[in-house]
This record gives C-alpha cells, structure tokens and sequence, in this order.
C-alpha cells in the first residue's frame, strides 16, 4: 500500500518501503539504538539486527484521517534508559518524514523488541 500526497501539479505515491527506510535510518541514528528488529521475532529470529534493505520488516506504516502511524521495532543496548530512548526515536521518526516527504505523523509506536549487551 502507498502512501498518496496531493500536491498543485499532482499525486504523489510513496511506497511504504521508503518510508519504512526513512523511519529505519532514525531510528537507529539515535544513541541507545543497536538496530532495527523484524515485528515478527519468532518466524525471523530472535536476535536478528535488520540491515537497510529489510527495514520493512521492522516498520508497520498505517494510514488514518489524521496522518500515519508508525510502529517501529528496535534492539536497544543494555544498560540505557528505554523511555529516553523511545522519545528520542519519536521525534527523530516524526521530523524525518516531515522534512523529507512532508508527512504528518500522528503517532510513533516504538515496540522493544530486544535488549543487547556488549557481549
């Protein structure tokens, strides 16, 4: 499913891969982020880090009336603050896809699905 954008000249369909790797490279921009994981853990391994090409599988874009919602699945590294990380994934998610694509993003969901250490 696409995203559409209605601009003066036209529409605009972006896929949700894109965006997927847009929210994807925000996410793991930020401290306390190992990785991308895949909302499906059990079918694609537990311990599994998403490199760029399948951050799709980590990221559930959902259209509404009053913008996207976005599940993000992340690792995060042992010893650090969850909340502040989730936040910081929040806002990065919602400033990305407002200054590249011009989306307003209603709501970011950021699901821990592992925790790392640096072993």
């Amino acid at each position: 499913m696409a995203i559409k954008i209605k601009t003066k000249n036209g529409d605009i369909d972006v896929e949700n891969d894109v965006i997927a790797t847009i929210v994807g490279g925000a996410a793991i921009a930020n401290p306390g982020v190992v990785g991308m994981a895949s909302r499906a853990a059990l079918r694609d391994g537990m311990n599994q880090i998403l490199n760029r090409e399948n951050y799709g599988r980590g990221v559930v874009v959902h259209q509404k009336e009053n913008g996207l919602s976005v599940d993000v699945y992340i690792v995060a590294q042992y010893g650090m603050r969850l909340p502040q990380i989730s936040e910081s994934v929040q806002k990065k998610v919602i400033y990305n896809l407002d200054a590249y694509l011009g989306i307003r993003v209603s709501e970011v969901n950021v699901i821990v699905q592992g925790i790392r250490t640096n072993e």
